[in-house]
């Protein structure tokens, strides 16, 4: 009878938002020409929100299938259109011809009933926790059970979920806030669940953090971008063929498919992890399998009118509000500040509105599903962080968004054929500052150039450079949605046109790398000074640089700041150090860093402001991320009280995947047998797990 009473219930709503468009609206009728008794007029309105709603349950579905083929986002914007073909259908079939709409009015009406009746619906399942469950249970259904199908296990399943770029003290501050910013998670904190730091490898970007977490190494991705001299190409882990090669080479140095690879999902991530139902994942984007290809979460998403509605009126909120929030900080006169205007509106909203929706409805129906593990990246704050600074008061928005997404996976694993243990951890922190340009007038582009003795690069200079702004993952995603994922490939390799003398320089929030194309291998200290003698001095003693590394042909690994210099093989410090301002880890991972074969000849990593963990990046970002300096290196983990930790500190993404794989399967990772293609664990506590350099206990 609920049910009834439900369906009942909706459909008084979407006739009388029916009726009230009709009154209100100049090009939509309800009544014959003559005139219409309110009776006659709200039978009309009945019988035309009876068959929308029916036409809806009916034809949407097939309508989209027949639409597999059109780009997810320009789904998402006929889903309005389709709805008001729908509605002139539903409106034909009103006895005596009462009913007369225009095509375009018949757009509005049908976005405002369907977001009318969701509204209803929702309200009413909310209130109703049985019926909410039948429903997820009917859903559940639907993906999951077959009758030749083997009854799923008892055992919990895990869910991570990685909040992109909530930084340790971020989350820590925002849950012990009053009220908190994330009241869910901050319920769960000292109860079911335990907060905890852990430190990035010197490379903190998703790339790197999310490789090495899901497939157990991320050796040689020295930074988000870096030039490989023997192809001449950049590698940029957001792009899915370079995505698809990075987890090829981590497949073949582990010997095993990843995290995920035992009846795992992997979904909104750079990597699959090995899970065999992937959506909305970069390294699988251009193939064509029914589980793996990167869109056919969106398609499964919007498959639902109802979906589609709330996140296309969720979309064009978010866009106002960023319009808002933009104009208000140029108001206050905030800084740092950088430009937030063109695309950017609708990439903001794409990544915290689209990608989140779908994101999360798909690790509802993974739960629903009964899968072993599921690990989904929601990257809104990361998103906002990069434009308005990682404490703006519009990050601290997104925050409180994201707390309802884990409330509603949360209350959405309550009617899950398993109990799921719930995870949240970030790949990464984000650190301020004023931007390496806007602080002294010049970019490291025109640094370099400078240093080798060369006409800057808006001089006539040849060789150009990687200056981005934030947004390059929602960028590459919106791309993908639209079916043009490598649409940025042509100007990446612009970057590396010019003369072959011509430094390549590259960069990662504020970590720059320099490599010489003509110079075969690694460029030695000795060779760049006989080379270019001024380029390692005025590099040095520049003010926004904090220390460069190179490779000296007589004393190995060599970090060389203004006023010293440090040997990494000995550990011998001349003079400053300069890598004391960046924490009691920075020289492992440095050191660590400088072994991949693809480290760039010069690696700078900006100054740091010790006091306000500020730094300055060479890309256009107010808050940013890729190098040492600041929170960047400090993200979190939040996890269930009974799953056990190692003791001391955390240190690397290899060792969260150590921690994880051990929580999957009850066991630590096993140790390889000499020559055994088998997943390998990291290197011992006393190699990796160093000091975390502050990132301790919440």
């Amino acid at each position: 009878m609920r049910t009834v009473g439900r369906v009942l219930a909706v459909w008084v709503v979407a006739s009388a938002t029916l009726a009230v468009l009709a009154a209100v609206l100049p090009d939509f009728r309800l009544e014959a020409p003559g005139g219409d008794s309110p009776t006659q007029v709200a039978v009309t309105a009945g019988i035309g929100a009876g068959a929308f709603g029916v036409l809806s349950a009916l034809v949407w579905p097939l309508l989209v299938r027949a639409l597999l083929l059109v780009p997810a986002l320009v789904l998402g914007a006929l889903v309005f259109f389709l709805n008001g073909s729908l509605l002139l259908v539903a409106l034909s079939l009103t006895p005596h011809g009462r009913s007369e709409v225009t095509p375009a009015t018949a757009v509005v009406i049908a976005a405002v009933m369907s977001a009318a009746s969701s509204a209803t619906s929702t309200g009413l399942a909310v209130r109703d926790d049985a019926a909410y469950g039948r429903r997820l249970a009917r859903l559940a259904g639907r993906r999951r059970r077959h009758a030749d199908d083997p009854p799923l296990p008892t055992t919990p399943g895990t869910v991570f979920l990685q909040l992109d770029g909530v930084g340790h003290d971020v989350l820590r501050d925002a849950l012990a806030a009053t009220p908190p910013a994330m009241p869910t998670v901050a319920s769960w904190l000292g109860r079911t669940h335990r907060l905890v730091g852990w430190r990035t490898d010197w490379s903190s970007q998703t790339g790197a953090s999310q490789l090495g977490i899901l497939h157990g190494t991320n050796h040689d991705v020295p930074a988000f971008r870096w030039y490989e001299k023997e192809t001449g190409q950049v590698m940029v882990c957001n792009r899915p063929s370079s995505a698809a090669e990075l987890e090829r080479r981590a497949v073949r140095r582990t010997g095993c498919g990843g995290l995920l690879a035992d009846g795992g999902a992997s979904r909104g991530n750079l990597f699959t992890g090995g899970a065999a139902q992937s959506a909305l994942v970069m390294s699988v984007a251009a193939r064509r399998a029914k589980f793996t290809r990167s869109r056919s979460g969106y398609f499964a998403y919007f498959s639902d009118p109802a979906n589609a509605v709330r996140t296309a009126w969720s979309f064009a909120a978010e866009v106002g509000r960023e319009v808002a929030e933009s104009t208000a900080s140029r108001l206050r006169r905030d800084r740092p500040r950088i430009k937030r205007g063109g695309l950017y509106p609708l990439l903001r909203a794409f990544a915290t509105v689209v990608e989140r929706d779908v994101a999360v409805a798909a690790v509802v129906g993974d739960m629903l599903a009964g899968r072993a593990a599921v690990y989904a990246d929601l990257v809104a704050y990361d998103e906002v962080a990069h434009h308005s600074g990682p404490r703006s008061r519009d990050a601290r928005k997104v925050l409180a968004r994201l707390d309802r997404s884990v409330r509603l996976i949360a209350d959405s694993s309550r009617y899950a054929p398993r109990p799921y243990r719930i995870v949240l951890l970030s790949d990464h922190g984000q650190s301020a500052g004023e931007t390496f340009e806007g602080a002294y007038g010049t970019g490291l582009r025109d640094l370099v150039r400078a240093g080798c003795g060369l006409a800057a690069h808006g001089n006539g200079g040849g060789r150009r450079t990687a200056r981005r702004g934030g947004g390059a993952e929602a960028r590459t995603a919106a791309r993908t949605a639209l079916r043009r994922p490598e649409r940025g490939r042509r100007a990446e390799e612009a970057e590396c046109e010019g003369p072959p003398s011509d430094p390549v320089v590259l960069a990662s929030g504020n970590l720059g790398l320099v490599a010489f194309p003509d110079i075969a291998g690694r460029a030695t200290l000795e060779e760049l000074q006989r080379r270019c003698p001024d380029l390692l001095p005025t590099l040095t003693g520049h003010p926004g640089v904090g220390f460069v590394l190179v490779r000296s042909a007589a004393r190995g690994p060599v970090v060389l700041g203004r006023d010293g210099a440090h040997d990494l093989a000995t550990g011998r410090v001349t003079g400053t150090d300069p890598l004391a301002a960046f924490g009691p880890g920075a020289a492992a991972a440095v050191l660590r860093a400088d072994a991949f074969p693809h480290t760039a000849d010069l690696m700078v990593n900006s100054a740091c402001d010790q006091a306000a963990g500020t730094v300055h990046a060479f890309e256009e970002q107010a808050g940013s991320h890729g190098g040492l300096g600041g929170p960047q290196t400090h993200p979190f983990l939040l996890h269930p009280v009974e799953l056990p930790l190692p003791e001391g500190p955390l240190v690397g993404a290899e060792a969260l995947h150590h921690v994880f794989h051990g929580w999957l399967t009850s066991a630590p990772a096993p140790a390889p047998a000499p020559g055994a293609a088998t997943c390998r664990p990291p290197r011992p506590v006393g190699d990796r797990m160093i000091d975390a350099g502050g990132a301790g206990t919440g």
